[in-house]
Order: C-alpha cells, then sequence, then structure tokens
C-alpha cells in the first residue's frame, strides 16, 4: 500500500537549458530536499548560460559597429585626401602656364603658336605619308589654337596680333589638310569677331578686321566651306560659325557687303538653299546672311540676278505653295526667302527673269492656296507690281486671273489664324498697294488685247468691270476703308501736333519727319485708296460717281475731301512729271 509509481520526465522545452545527467532533478530515489537543491542550482546555471549569450551578442554587436566605424573613417580620410589632392591639382593648374595678357604674355602665347604651326607644317612635309610622325604635332597645335581663346577677353591686344605678323599664319590654317584644324581655326576667329568683342576696342577690333581683309579671309572662308561635311556634327559647327564671322564681318563694316558676295558666298548660299534636305539651322542662317547681302547692295542683287539663282529661290519657295512650315525657324526661313524676293524685284531686269519663271503665277497661287505662305506671296506681289518698272507684270496678272484671286482679299481680311502671323493692317495695306499699283500701271487706251475664253477685251476694262460687280460692292468697300483710315490719319495728326512741339530740329526737318509719321499713320493707304477712287470715278461707269458720292455722303463725307488728298499727293510726290501730272489733273476732275 506504501508503493508509488515513478514521476513521468517532463518534456522539455524549446528554451529550456539541459542539464548533466547528475543534475536531473527528477530522481525517484532523491528525497525532497534534495530534489530542490538540483532544482535551485539548475536555475542559477541557465541564469548564468543566458547571462554568456547575452555577453557574447553584445560584444559581436559592439566588434560590428566597431568594425563599421572604422571603414566609415577611412572612407572619409580616403576622400578627404582625395579632396586634398583635387585641390593640390587645381592650385598646381592655375599655376600651370598661367600667362599675363598683356602685350608680353600675348607675345608669348603667339610665339608659341607659330612654333608649334611650323612644327607642324615641317613634319607634314617630311613625311607626308606617315601620319604618326607628325601626330602629335597636330595635337599640340589644336592646344595652341584652344590657348589662344583667351585674346578674345582683351581685344585691346588685337595690334599685337597683327604687329607679330600672327593673322597670316592663323588664316592659312583654314586651308589645313585637318578638317578638325581648320573648324578649330574658324571656331577661334569667330570668337574673336564677336561684335559685343569688337566694340571693347575699337583701335584693336579695325586693325584686325582691316588685316583679316586684306589677308584674303573671305575667300579663305568660302573655300574651307566647300568642302565641309555637314553631317559631321564638328563640320557642321564649322559651317554655322563661317556664317557667324560673316555676320560679324557686315555688321562691323557694312561696306564689305559686295566684297563678301564676290569672294564666293553668294553662289555658296544660292546652292545650300536648292539642296533638298529637310530644314536644318545652317539653311535659315544662310537665308539670314542672303537677306543682308541683297538689302542695301544693287550690285549684289544684279549678281544673284546674273548668276541664274532666281529659278532655283522660286524653287525653294515653291514648296511652301502646299506644305506648310513644319516648325516656328522654318517659318522664319521662309519668310526670310520672301524678304530675299522682295529685294531682288527691286532691279529691272530680276523682274524680267521673275516673270520668265512664273514668279506671278507662283505668288497667285499661293494666294489662292490658303497656307502659310500666303502673306509672303502678298508682300512679294505689292513689290513686284508697284514702281515704274512693274507694267508689264501688271497685264500679266490681270491676264492669269489675278483679279479673282485678290477682290476677294480687299472685300474681306482674312481672319487670324488664316493670315499666317500677318497682322490685319499690314495684309489690308498690301491688298490696297496691289490694286494701286494695276490701277497706276494699266493706263486707259493703251491696253493690249487679252485672250478670255475666245473674247477679247481691254484690260483696263477689265479691271474697272469689277467696280461694277454685284451692285458696286467694291465702290462701297472702297468708299468705307476711305473712312477707315481718314479717321485714322486725324488721330494721327492730333497726336502728332502734341509731340512736334517737343522736337528739335529746323522747321523743315520738323516738317519733313512729321510727313514720314503721317505716311506711317495711315496717309499712305488712304492717298492710294483715293488716287483709285477718283479713276473709277473718270474712267468707270457712269453710275459709279454716283455711288461713291451717295456713300460719302451717308458717312458724312465729301468727294472734295478725297481730291484735296490727292491733289496734297501729286503736290509733295518726287518721280515722273508725268504722274505727277496724272495725279493733279485727276483732283481737278
Amino acid at each position: 500500500m506504501a508503493f508509488k509509481p515513478s514521476q513521468t520526465p517532463k518534456r522539455p522545452a524549446g528554451n529550456d537549458v539541459p542539464l548533466a545527467s547528475d543534475e536531473t532533478i527528477d530522481d525517484p530515489s532523491d528525497n525532497y530536499e534534495a530534489r530542490a537543491k538540483k532544482r535551485k542550482l539548475a536555475v542559477l546555471r541557465a541564469k548564468a548560460i543566458a547571462a554568456k549569450a547575452e555577453d557574447e551578442a553584445r560584444m559581436k554587436q559592439m566588434e560590428q559597429e566597431a568594425m563599421e566605424s572604422k571603414l566609415k573613417r577611412n572612407h572619409n580620410e580616403a576622400v578627404g585626401d582625395q579632396m586634398i589632392k583635387i585641390a593640390q591639382l587645381v592650385d598646381q593648374g592655375e599655376n600651370f602656364h598661367q600667362v599675363v595678357l598683356d602685350a608680353p604674355g600675348v607675345k608669348r602665347l603667339l610665339l608659341s603658336f607659330e612654333k608649334k604651326t611650323l612644327k607642324n607644317q615641317e613634319l607634314r612635309i617630311k613625311f607626308p605619308e606617315d601620319p604618326e610622325r607628325f601626330l602629335e604635332s597636330e595635337l599640340e597645335l589644336h592646344d595652341s589654337l584652344r590657348e589662344l581663346h583667351s585674346l578674345a577677353t582683351v581685344p585691346e591686344q588685337y595690334p599685337v596680333l597683327v604687329d607679330l605678323g600672327c593673322v597670316p599664319s592663323l588664316l592659312g590654317l583654314l586651308s589645313h589638310a585637318n578638317t578638325d584644324i581648320a573648324v578649330a581655326a574658324v571656331d577661334l576667329l569667330e570668337e574673336m569677331t564677336d561684335v559685343d568683342t569688337l566694340d571693347e576696342s575699337s583701335d584693336g577690333a579695325e586693325a584686325l578686321v582691316e588685316n583679316l581683309l586684306v589677308n584674303q579671309l573671305l575667300s579663305l572662308l568660302a573655300s574651307n566651306l566647300a568642302r565641309l561635311d555637314e553631317t559631321v556634327r564638328e563640320e557642321s559647327e564649322g559651317v554655322h560659325n563661317t556664317l557667324a564671322i560673316i555676320e560679324h564681318i557686315l555688321e562691323f563694316r557694312p561696306d564689305t557687303c559686295k566684297q563678301v558676295a564676290t569672294a564666293g558666298f553668294l553662289p555658296w548660299i544660292v546652292r545650300k538653299l536648292k539642296v533638298k534636305v529637310a530644314y536644318d539651322s545652317n539653311k535659315l542662317y544662310a537665308s539670314e546672311i542672303l537677306s543682308i547681302l541683297l538689302q542695301d547692295c544693287s550690285e549684289n542683287r544684279e549678281l544673284f540676278g546674273e548668276i541664274g539663282a532666281m529659278d532655283s529661290l522660286l524653287q525653294q519657295l515653291a514648296y511652301y505653295k502646299r506644305h506648310d512650315p513644319a516648325v516656328a525657324e522654318e517659318v522664319e526661313l521662309m519668310e526670310n526667302l520672301f524678304d530675299c524676293l522682295c529685294c531682288l524685284l527691286a532691279e529691272t531686269e530680276n523682274r524680267k527673269k521673275f516673270l520668265a519663271g512664273e514668279g506671278l503665277q507662283l505668288m497667285n497661287l499661293m494666294l489662292r492656296e490658303k497656307k502659310k505662305s500666303r502673306g509672303g506671296a502678298l508682300k512679294v506681289l505689292s513689290h513686284a507690281l508697284g514702281g515704274p518698272g512693274g507694267g508689264l507684270l501688271c497685264r500679266k496678272f490681270v491676264e492669269i486671273l489675278g483679279l479673282r484671286t485678290i477682290f476677294p482679299l480687299f472685300m474681306k481680311t482674312p481672319s487670324r489664324g488664316r493670315r499666317a502671323g500677318v497682322s490685319a493692317e499690314e495684309h489690308e495695306e498690301h491688298v490696297i498697294n496691289i490694286l494701286a499699283s494695276l490701277f497706276r500701271n494699266i493706263k486707259a487706251g493703251n491696253d493690249e488685247n487679252v485672250r478670255n475664253g475666245g473674247g477679247s477685251g481691254g484690260i483696263k476694262e477689265r479691271l474697272l468691270c469689277k467696280f461694277v460687280e454685284n451692285d458696286h460692292e467694291k465702290v462701297d468697300r472702297l468708299v468705307e476703308l476711305h473712312c477707315e483710315y481718314l479717321a485714322r490719319l486725324v488721330k494721327t495728326d492730333k497726336v502728332l501736333r502734341e509731340e512736334a512741339l517737343k522736337w528739335e530740329g529746323t522747321e523743315e526737318e520738323v516738317e519733313e519727319e512729321m510727313y514720314i509719321k503721317r505716311l506711317e499713320g495711315g496717309l499712305f493707304p488712304l492717298q492710294q485708296l483715293d488716287y483709285m477712287m477718283l479713276d473709277i470715278c473718270r474712267n468707270g461707269a457712269d453710275s459709279i460717281r454716283h455711288r461713291v458720292e451717295q456713300g460719302l455722303k451717308l458717312r458724312g463725307e465729301k468727294l472734295s475731301t478725297v481730291n484735296e488728298v490727292v491733289k496734297r499727293w501729286g503736290q509733295s510726290m518726287e518721280g515722273e512729271e508725268a504722274d505727277i501730272q496724272e495725279l493733279l489733273s485727276l483732283s481737278e476732275a
């Protein structure tokens, strides 16, 4: 009855610390005190083991932190050493070949350039078939050209460059066999001739530019342009910099305009504009240079016509008959081409070439297509039909049914979206100028017969008949525009009377300035409108005069005002006596 079964061993937990065999606390032979003692010892041993594990983990963490700190410190020290070395190299670089750009310093720089140029020439002559023998000298020469860019910061030292005779050596590099050297020379010249740089020292600038021109800068640049390949980025930049040099020279010395054209640039620009490739910035720049060359130089305009470039220009513009420019810069290119064409039409021979090249037909089609080229076409027609040399062109314009195109524009100015960048006032004034040119250059009684559907009729009569169509609607429009421009002129006169009190100069100078301001303020379009009004009243159908007087009366005006405007125009006009007498006779009718 005193028998007690042995206690079942306890399953150890995952976090229990295992004990040695002599420390088993569940031995049935032990009494209670022994078992309690063993249990106590086991707890103490477990705590010691746990504490040791904690200490080991802590030590490991501390060692890891110490390692990371050491690595970070070493990295910072390495970076610091590297920064110190970089700073030392920068300090050394600032003092390395540092040249004070006074006269002696510039001389040393130029003499170094001359030595490297001469060395490269000698090696190229000595080893023409072994590029490796002169490669190093070529690199040194290229570096020397880069060093000379510092001269652009001291234009007052340009006379030193001229006196040492370095300009011929520099220009000689434009024909260097290595185009990289030639492009580097162009880059240097572009920076040295920048107008902002030249303006800093007038004496130095004049000395340099004069010496450049004497040593054939323009012809050398033109020859170099012919061999540059614009598909290579560096050489394309060389073309752009060459055009920039020409622009600088023209701005600093406008009298060189003819010299630039005859040096070979005009044919090159024409060829550049003929290239049927996508728009590029060099093409735009070339159009700008062409516009400058043609603007104020009649010799260049004549030369342009003599080299047969009129057809090339018309072909370039023909693309925009049915296509709008893709980007804003291409719009500028198109406008430059139209401006060039307007300049060319100032010469009588060019007008003949324009007519032979069917330029009138092209401009007429552009007006009908309603693309962005419409504004430029109007401007060209205004220049082509005006003046004493526009008679033949005016008759041709009527023959190609131009009246059907121009009168709808006269009746209503297109909306802003269809004017393609041309303001409403400019558009209206161009149309008025075209119609006035037709009236002035097509005389009654001297008409040529024209074929028109098997019949014939006078050109002047065809023009006058337009004002009878649709119940005299064009007469009403003419009267309406007269009143608008007369009101604008009245406002202009009021402002000018107040401003004239502040003007300085003689009485004649003040009157001349005021007359120019009045022309800009609406007087010129008013004179043309009133001239047409009197012409249709005298030479047109009898009903026209009655309609004009009626329209003026409704707006509180009189025909005598129209007569007075035309009379004063004739009295102030400087030109052919026949034209003056015609205006005076119209005003007295």
